[in-house]
């Protein structure tokens, strides 16, 4: 598969606009979700009416981009891994994906001022690896 990516400018394409679509989900998730979480958009809405669709956005797009991005790397891992902005990328997404999961386990699910802080946080995180993604692509 790896050699057939490599080697298909058209499949590379093709699987960087399912990733870009992927990472817009989850950034348009994790700003909206946590802009209400954090009480400065949406404050006359029920958390759970913006931060249940948010996160549905973000896990989806979460799951198109591990795939996608899966499939990107398989061609160019060595290359990839000893890149700074990959490896940025990379710890940004972890300490992104636990913000959300301490964030959305029970004891952080209401509107206090750590979940309000913790849901801004994951919205800066979730946007920092998208650009730190961006610097990877464009100065590769």
């Amino acid at each position: 598969m790896a050699i057939a990516i490599r080697e298909s400018l058209l499949l590379t394409a093709a699987l960087s606009a399912f990733h870009l679509i992927g990472a817009t989900l989850v950034g348009g998730g994790a700003l909206l979700g946590g802009l209400r979480i954090g009480g400065v958009l949406f404050p006359d809405q029920a958390m759970a009416d913006v931060v249940r669709p948010a996160g549905r956005a973000i896990l989806l797009g979460l799951s198109i981009s591990i795939v996608t991005g899966a499939l990107l790397f398989s061609p160019r891992a060595s290359m990839a891994v000893a890149n700074g902005f990959f490896q940025l990328k990379m710890g940004l997404l972890v300490a992104a994906a636990a913000c959300h999961a301490i964030l959305h386990s029970r004891r952080w699910h209401s509107e206090d001022q750590a979940s309000g802080f913790l849901g801004l946080a994951r919205s800066m995180l979730y946007i920092a690896v998208i650009l730190a993604g961006s610097a990877y692509i464009l100065l590769e």
